[in-house]
């Protein structure tokens, strides 16, 4: 069985939709699984463990005629048995219908009608299980497998050599991304917490736990956010893993991660790392599952820089 899964959104979206691609590979271990994401998604397939093939195309863009012909095209090729939209476009449902994949699979909404086979699209729930919902036709009813990532050795290799280079192999560190290189909407204001408040963050750190590393995390676009925190506390210590893999390894090292609503968040998920997660707009409910590793922080006004550094310490000494 050859099956093709289109899957718009960002890296975090990307490693949500895990559990369904293992779900599915786990009922039908000789099935093809490939999947059709943005290019900026790509690099999350670098730790899933069920994946064949990643195509690209970007949903985004404005797309013309011949962009989705050649889409198309290429789809036909590959002679899918069975095609996933995870979005509720009807242009995708239109999409799919001009493939000739004979079993194409959605949600019920737009572009039903396109669609052989349609499932409830419960938006309320943990975003995993409204994706593992899809496998509803293929008799798969199972609860959402936990998120699960499978690390190329180099990529641990290389943390493990970075740990060494920090100076917190064996001490254990706090790890903190607070950038916008891996957030789940860089260019959203209200997702982005203040340097001021990390940085009072930190120093109640250096005050309650002198010995216990602070290490940051830097993307490629969060030089100035990683500088500012530099210049207030220059005993920060700085790793930026050039890929998923890197970032991923990093993060299993942790004692506790403290993150926005971003990718490394899922990936602390997937790895089961102490995590405390801040969110404005978004419903910690549905990015977070139940776990007493996961606590997430929900502003009060739906803007991230208004939750109070007080209130992350809370949670972070247990008062």
């Amino acid at each position: 069985m050859r099956v093709v899964a289109l899957v718009p959104g960002g890296i975090g979206d990307q490693i949500l939709f895990f559990p369904t691609l293992d779900d599915l590979k786990r009922y039908y271990p000789n099935a093809q699984l490939d999947v059709v994401v943005e290019p900026r998604s790509k690099a999350a397939y670098r730790v899933s463990k069920s994946v064949n093939d990643i195509l690209t195309f970007d949903y985004k863009d404005r797309n013309s005629l011949a962009d989705w012909g050649n889409l198309v095209g290429t789809i036909r090729d590959r002679e899918y048995d069975v095609a996933i939209a995870v979005g509720q476009s009807w242009l995708v449902g239109l999409f799919l219908w001009l493939t000739g994949i004979p079993t194409r699979i959605g949600y019920q909404g737009k572009g039903t009608s396109f669609l052989t086979k349609t499932v409830p699209f419960k938006p309320s729930q943990y975003a995993a299980a409204v994706y593992h919902d899809l496998l509803q036709p293929f008799g798969i009813t199972t609860p959402t497998p936990e998120l699960a990532v499978n690390v190329p050795k180099p990529d641990i290799d290389w943390a493990n050599s970075e740990q060494k280079r920090l100076g917190v192999s064996e001490t254990g560190y706090v790890l903190i991304y607070g950038g916008s290189s891996w957030a789940s909407q860089p260019q959203a204001l209200d997702s982005i917490y203040p340097v001021e408040n990390w940085q009072e963050i930190i120093q109640d750190f250096r005050q309650k736990q002198p010995d216990l590393p602070i290490v940051v995390i830097q993307g490629p676009d969060d030089e100035q956010f990683v500088r500012s925190l530099r210049d207030y506390s220059l005993d920060i210590k700085v790793t930026s893993p050039d890929n998923v893999g890197k970032l991923t390894a990093m993060i299993a090292g942790a004692n506790l991660m403290l993150t926005t609503d971003s990718a490394p968040l899922h990936l602390s998920v997937a790895v089961q790392t102490y995590t405390i997660a801040l969110f404005g707009s978004t419903d910690p409910v549905k990015l977070l599952p139940s776990s007493d590793k996961l606590l997430g922080i929900k502003s009060p006004t739906g803007r991230v820089a208004d939750i109070l550094p007080k209130a992350v310490l809370e949670k972070v000494w247990g008062g």
